[in-house]
């Protein structure tokens, strides 16, 4: 049987209450990945008009698949780092494009860096152009490994730009200097998002673009080794995609949010190895748990302060580990990801399952 998407959409619904988007044009870059899908369900199904650009390069046609009936979506394919322009009015730009799985940071470090600068710098003379409001999708990233856990808004930073996280990491940092150069130079209605560790359905699970849960899912239902770097300890602030997916969207439209900067993550930590065991509980999985050495640079704790998102946004994450972990998994053996199958490269020692 298919799994229902919807359930998931209706929960934002009634999350963000009387938030309307009603009749609003609204271009989202990578608007076929994991989350753009997801904002492109949400701003559909509330009444606006989304034009989703996405070059297919890690989001999938098949995310969106479902939409492209509707009079209410129009999908280009189209690398965003390449100008593009618009003849119809929009009201606002939500800015997602980008890879981000960490063993993507090696293979396409470029690309990433693109997005995240010229794809940026694109996407704010859009919004320029037309007066419109845009939301920036930043990251837990621009705080490197953090010398200040929980973290807030205020903390610089502690990251190595010369580093195999560094085309990420620098790339969103000038990123944000791209949205606040905007909002002071030409008086842009700017909104930037830090998104700690999010998860849930249409997550990725193969190759280079697997990381934690969708890999420890993909490794347990197979009963593969669980591969966990370093000795698991490390942290990360899991939130399942309705309570981010809700983050943004009160972000992006809640007029006293203009020019600010919030950390949208859960205030939980959870270390990798009890993520791992959780996720052995929960699939009943008789997998072995096996280590290998940490990565360079790997973060050892994410931790946000949502002070900010409390207090402005009205937001605060809603849904328990246990239970966005049972509902990804039960989207991963509904699309028929779980079937037990002979793989290669499964091994930890295999980079691309890195994550």
């Amino acid at each position: 049987m298919a799994w229902d998407y919807k359930r998931e959409v209706e929960a934002i619904q009634r999350h963000l209450g009387d938030l309307s988007f009603q009749e609003q044009r609204i271009l989202i870059t990578g608007g076929a990945g994991f989350l753009g899908s997801w904002m492109c369900d949400v701003l559909v199904s509330k009444g606006a008009e989304v034009v989703c650009i996405d070059n297919l390069a890690s989001g999938l046609r098949s995310n969106v698949a479902h939409l492209l009936e509707s009079k209410k979506f129009r999908f280009i394919e189209h690398d965003i780092s390449e100008p593009i322009s618009f003849s119809e009015k929009l009201d606002l730009v939500v800015h997602m494009a980008s890879r981000a799985s960490p063993f993507e940071f090696e293979h396409y470090p470029i690309e990433i860096l693109k997005a995240n600068t010229l794809g940026l710098m694109n996407s704010l003379e859009i919004a320029r152009h037309n007066d419109a409001r845009i939301l920036y999708t930043s990251t837990s990233e621009t705080y490197g490994n953090p010398q200040v856990v929980p973290t807030p808004e205020s903390y610089f930073g502690n990251v190595n730009a010369l580093g195999p996280r560094g085309c990420y990491d620098e790339a969103k940092r000038c990123g944000e200097a791209y949205v606040t150069a905007y909002k002071n130079q030409y008086g842009l209605d700017t909104r930037t998002a830090r998104i700690f560790n999010t998860y849930g359905p249409r997550m990725r699970f193969d190759g280079i673009y697997g990381r934690a849960i969708p890999r420890f899912v993909d490794q347990a239902l197979h009963n593969q080794t669980i591969t966990v770097f370093g000795d698991g300890s490390q942290t990360r602030s899991f939130t399942y995609l309705t309570d981010q997916i809700e983050g943004l969207l009160r972000l992006a439209a809640l007029d006293r949010a203009k020019g600010c900067v919030v950390n949208i993550g859960n205030d939980k930590e959870t270390t990798i190895l009890e993520l791992a065991r959780k996720v052995l509980e929960l699939t009943g999985s008789h997998s072995e748990i096996a280590y290998y050495p940490l990565p360079k640079d790997d973060p050892l704790r994410r931790r946000p302060v949502i002070t900010r998102a409390r207090e402005l946004l009205g937001w605060e994450p809603k849904v328990p580990l246990e239970e966005g972990l049972s509902r990804t998994i039960e989207w991963y053996m509904a699309a028929n990801l779980g079937k037990p199958k002979e793989r290669e490269g499964s091994r930890a020692e295999d980079r691309s399952q890195k994550g």
